[in-house]
Formats: C-alpha cells, structure tokens, sequence
C-alpha cells in the first residue's frame, strides 16, 4: 500500500506518518511538506511543494496511490474565517481533487474535530468551516472518512505547535492512563489515530464515515466501530 501524508509535522501528522512507517503493509509513504522533515526512513519519501492551492507541478507524482491521510491545519485562534478557510478548506479541497484525478480510487481519511458543524449553523467560525470542507469531500465520488477526535494526547515524540495544547497535554497527560480506563470514548492518542486511519481502509466500506474517539479506540483493538458515531 502506497499512502500520503499532508501536516506530517503537525500533532497528529506525527503519528499518522509513524504509523504508516511501521505498517508492514505500507510500502511507501510519500510526505508532502513545504521544508524537508527531519526524518530518514527506507519507505519515506518527502514531496516539497510550496503553494497548497495548486498541484498542478506534482501531479505526475500522485498517481497510484492507495490512501491519503490529510491531518494538515492550524488552530483558529487569533485568526480571521478567510485566513482559516483558507487553510482548512482551500488546502484541503485543492489536495483532495488533485488526489482523486491522479489516483481515482483513493481512500481520503480527513482529520477534523470534535464539535465539527456540517450545517453550518454553529456560533463557532471553525465548527462551521470545518463542517462545510467535510460536506464537499463528502460529495466527492471517492471513499472518504472524516476523523472527529476530541481529546488526544500526543504520544512517540508527538507534540503539538500550539503553546497552551502544550501546557494542556503535560498535565492531562499525567491523568491519562485512568482517563483511558474511566472514559475510553472521550479520550485517544496519536498513536492510535494513526493506526485507525490504517485500519479503515481495510475496512472495505464497512466503517462508519464519521468517526469519534470511541470509533479510533475499537478500531486500533481490531473491532468495528458502532455506527451510532456516524453523522
């Protein structure tokens, strides 16, 4: 299997792209960064590229591949809805057309959040652009899953860039092995978002599109996800 990871250097990036590199099914791993990773790997190849709207200059260089993982984004604070559409839905869409017209049958695994709005009715600017990128990759004619995680606690070197997440993840983490055991389905890790991303495209169609914390845990233990989480 052949995959591509956008937001590598991101929290959940991370692990996506460690997941992937310790898969023994992945065969490659293609990395599309606008400066190199400081990561040496047989499988791993990194993809420069510069404008996020346009991929047009490496097109040639998406076809034949199997899943793309797209964890790319940035927190919405202290930034206006255009400087955050842009990011979050622009780069987004962009990414998923020039992926499907290269490798058609592609499965597109989006990480969005908790509290995601898709009608667009939410008081919140994020909930309501995140919603609307969800929609339009929804009515894409490709097989696409949308992550929802909620809490995630940053594992295997993983870290986020955002300073009070930071602060955040260094007490929670203390909590998070009984957080873990009291409420599985509110909690997950980058580890274990990585490794369900893996997971559903073994799925076969069978995994609900929508999935939560709760839908990541049981997939890393090898179970199906209940289609209660599905929106």
């Amino acid at each position: 299997m052949r995959v591509i990871v956008f937001g590598a250097t991101g929290m959940i990036g991370h692990g996506a792209l460690r997941a992937c590199l310790l898969d023994q099914e992945v065969t490659e791993v293609l990395a599309v960064v606008r400066s190199p990773l400081d990561v040496a790997h047989p499988k791993l190849r990194q993809i420069i590229h510069a404008d996020f709207t346009d991929f047009g200059p490496i097109q040639d260089q998406l076809q034949g591949l199997d899943a793309c993982f797209y964890c790319l984004g940035i927190s919405a604070v202290g930034r206006n809805e255009d400087e955050y559409t842009r990011v979050t839905h622009d780069y987004t869409l962009a990414a998923a057309h020039a992926l499907h017209t290269a490798s058609p049958d592609l499965t597109f695994c989006y990480v969005s959040g908790e509290g995601t709005d898709p009608t667009g009715k939410s008081r919140q600017m994020w909930a309501r652009v995140k919603g609307r990128t969800e929609n339009e990759l929804g009515a894409m004619d490709m097989t696409a899953y949308m992550f929802r995680p909620g809490y995630v606690q940053p594992v295997d070197g993983a870290v986020s860039r955002t300073p009070f997440y930071r602060g955040a993840h260094r007490v929670i983490g203390r909590l998070y092995p009984l957080l873990r055991r009291v409420c599985p389905r509110y909690v997950t890790t980058t580890q274990a978002v990585g490794r369900a991303m893996l997971a559903v495209t073994r799925t076969e169609g069978t995994s609900p599109t929508v999935l939560r914390n709760g839908d990541i845990n049981h997939l890393t233990l090898g179970r199906s996800p209940g289609h209660s989480a599905a929106a």
